[in-house]
């Protein structure tokens, strides 16, 4: 009896480690988390403030900001155009099709603000811009920290955070907007394009465009704003976090670069979530 109480103990004391080990690593986990949140929401809101004031949109600032629209919104183009092409292929087609057999075509209009336009759009355009703008931002900054150039800034007397950060949270979330807006609409164009082709839908463009229009609701505004605008500003200051936050070594920037795209996705349809309840309630 001596011997079963002692490894009954052993075991209840080993559970007891492996608990406390347990709780410890999710509570530092949380912990980094919410660290990197509030690093975050400073950097957007040191932009915002930043931004509003024009004694500090000098020229350099200006360029850099027009240059990162240019590389954020105005380069992926024909690969948006392309995969909104293929949404508005396959998801316009089909709600235009299921909605006709059903006998609800007055739903369709609602069913595409909804599908397309709120969920859809800004979700799929932050995926694009975090994995092919997110990765090199984080990427470019870790760079120029470890070869010394963001020192060299400072030493001249200029502000990186003028020059380095707020052009890059700024383009991407005027250019994730943009691509937003551009996608939403090639999506409707091809969706509508191909099921008049295939007589699967109305051939009546204006019957189509009114069925959209006066689906649109001031919610579906906010929505759609708020899930392309909100998720590019926090992935942008991540990356310019990561980005600037490495060492000395170059090993680190592969793991800064993971991180923040890590973060950023997490961020994304976290986002999303919340402005859906908002929108839905």
């Amino acid at each position: 009896m001596n011997h079963s109480a002692e490894r009954i103990a052993n075991r209840a004391g080993v559970w007891g480690r492996l608990s406390l080990q347990t709780l410890a690593s999710v509570g530092g986990f949380a912990r980094v988390q919410w660290d990197e949140l509030r690093h975050a929401a400073a950097v957007i809101g040191t932009v915002f403030w930043t931004g509003v004031r024009p004694r500090y949109w000098v020229r350099a600032v200006r360029t850099a900001l027009a240059r990162q629209v240019m590389s954020i919104g105005v380069e992926p183009l024909w690969f948006v155009g392309a995969v909104a092409i293929f949404v508005g292929i396959s998801v316009v087609v089909q709600l235009t099709f299921w909605t006709g057999e059903a006998g609800q075509s007055q739903l369709l209009g609602p069913l595409l603000v909804a599908v397309v336009a709120r969920e859809l759009g800004p979700v799929l355009i932050n995926l694009i811009v975090i994995v092919r703008s997110g990765s090199a931002m984080t990427t470019e900054l870790g760079v120029l920290k470890i070869n010394g150039e963001v020192c060299a800034q400072e030493a001249q007397g200029c502000d990186p955070f003028l020059h380095l950060a707020m052009p890059r949270v700024l383009g991407m979330a005027v250019s994730t907007f943009c691509l937003t807006i551009i996608f939403i609409f090639v999506a409707f164009a091809s969706g509508f394009l191909f099921s008049s082709w295939t007589g699967k839908g109305s051939r009546d463009l204006f019957l189509f465009a009114d069925a959209i229009s006066s689906a649109v609701h001031p919610n579906d505004i906010f929505s759609i704003l708020a899930k392309s605008i909100v998720p590019a500003l926090f992935a942008s200051a991540s990356c310019c976090i990561g980005g600037l936050g490495v060492g000395k070594s170059d090993a680190e920037i592969p793991q800064a670069t993971q991180r923040a795209l890590t973060r950023s996705v997490a961020g994304l349809f976290v986002i999303s979530a919340v402005v859906s309840l908002l929108t839905y309630l």
